[in-house]
């Protein structure tokens, strides 16, 4: 089970905790309310599918011999206009560098992390059941 937990530090920024112990922020723009101190929670999705699959791709690489010396990562989200604002594409572009490498190589390694490997991208592509309670404390 992995958890994360974030704590509403006024106006519409929230901080949290990692499980190595480092904090992360998210907040809002200024045009809806927020003081743009933080990562924007939609943003942290796209990083996370960008690490997720990126550390896949370059374990398969190191265990096919690839001598990569460099990878990038971009990911891009269109949304609709109205909210809700799910995304309905996610295009995501790998940049890599290094000595012969195979594009055979590179494009199974891809394929290997999206459909079978990270569980963002899975998560994201299967849109799995989201769960949800509360519970309401004293003062």
């Amino acid at each position: 089970m992995i958890e994360a937990k974030m704590k509403w530090a006024g106006g519409i920024k929230f901080e949290g905790k990692g499980a190595f112990g480092h904090t992360i922020v998210t907040d809002g723009s200024k045009k809806a309310g927020g003081g743009e101190d933080g990562y924007e929670p939609t943003e942290l999705m796209l990083f996370s599918i960008a690490s997720c699959t990126g550390v896949d791709v370059v374990r398969i690489l190191e265990k096919q011999r690839q001598k990569l010396t460099s990878l990038e990562i971009e990911v891009r989200a269109l949304q609709n206009d109205h909210h809700p604002k799910p995304f309905h594409t996610v295009e995501v572009k790998y940049i890599a560098r290094g000595e012969n490498l195979d594009e055979k190589k590179l494009a199974k390694a891809i394929e290997l992390s999206e459909s079978k490997y990270c569980s963002v991208s899975q998560t994201v592509t299967n849109a799995g059941k989201v769960i949800t309670s509360y519970e309401i404390l004293p003062k």
